[in-house]
Formats: structure tokens, sequence, C-alpha cells
């Protein structure tokens, strides 16, 4: 028979998978409307804070510079993006939001942040557990210690 631990962590992993894929259908939902893919919003999100190049760009996001290629040619064809050779080194191109890209950035993030539940507190509760959670998973302690309830201390609730 399973451990309730076991039971805790299978429960909890179904629970976050279930999550990511409810948020991400809804985001889905509400970027159709203004022609953006969630890709699109979160490359063109990650230059928000300024002009970079694919590498930076495709760090600052999370994925691989080969990926991001595509949604960046698909972004410079609508105008919402431009890539233009850096001055130093000819082989990069630097990539920044057009004004129209800026623009449509920012109804993007209204839509997302009017398409889900408001309740402030909670989303920051959430986004603290998460970040604990995900820094656990890169930055792995041999073998975490548990607490009373059997789950890893650093999940437990505090």
């Amino acid at each position: 028979m399973k451990s309730n631990s076991e039971s805790d962590i299978r429960d909890g992993y179904r629970l976050l998978v279930l999550a990511a894929r409810l948020l991400q259908r809804r985001q889905d939902e509400v970027l159709a409307p203004l022609g953006l893919t969630r890709a699109a919003a979160i490359a063109m999100g990650g230059l928000a804070n300024g002009p970079l190049n694919q590498e930076q760009l495709a760090t600052s996001i999370h994925v691989k510079s080969q990926t991001i290629g595509r949604v960046l040619e698909r972004l410079q064809a609508a105008g919402l993006v431009t890539r233009t050779r850096h001055p130093r080194d000819r082989r990069q191109f630097t990539i920044g939001l057009t004004d129209e890209g800026r623009a449509l950035l920012q109804s993007a993030r209204d839509a997302q942040a009017n398409a889900f539940p408001a309740d402030a507190q909670g989303w920051l509760k959430l986004r603290t557990e998460l970040n604990r959670f995900v820094d656990s998973l890169q930055n792995p302690v041999s073998t975490p210690p548990r607490s009373a309830s059997g789950m890893p201390s650093q999940w437990a609730n505090k």
C-alpha cells in the first residue's frame, strides 16, 4: 500500500498539471482575439524592458534560441518587433518591440489579468509557494527533510 506522502505527491502533481493546462487554455482563449499565441505573448513580454539579442531573450524566457526564432519571424512579419543588426557584432540581431507591439502586449496583459480571479492575496501566496517549489526542483539539496505530514519541509504549510 502506498504511503500518504506518496499519494500526496502524486495528487499534487496531478493538480499542478491540471492547473497548468487550465491556465494555458484560458490564456489561449483571451489571446486569440488579439491574434496572439502564448509563445508570442511570452516573447513580447521578454522584450518589455528593452531590446535584447535572440540568445538573451531565449534565456530570459527559459526557451531555446532556435525555438524562439520562429516566433520572432512571425512577430516581425506582423510588425510587432524589429530585428536590426547589432552594430558591433554583425552576426547578431537586436530585437525590440515596435510601438504597435508594445500596445498589443499591454492589451494582452490586460486581457490575461481580467481572465483570472482577482484574489490578490491568493495569487501572492501561490506565487510564493510555486517559487519555493521551482527553486527546490532547480537546486535540489540531496534528500530534503520531511515535515510531520511526510511532505518535504520546504513544501509543507508554513
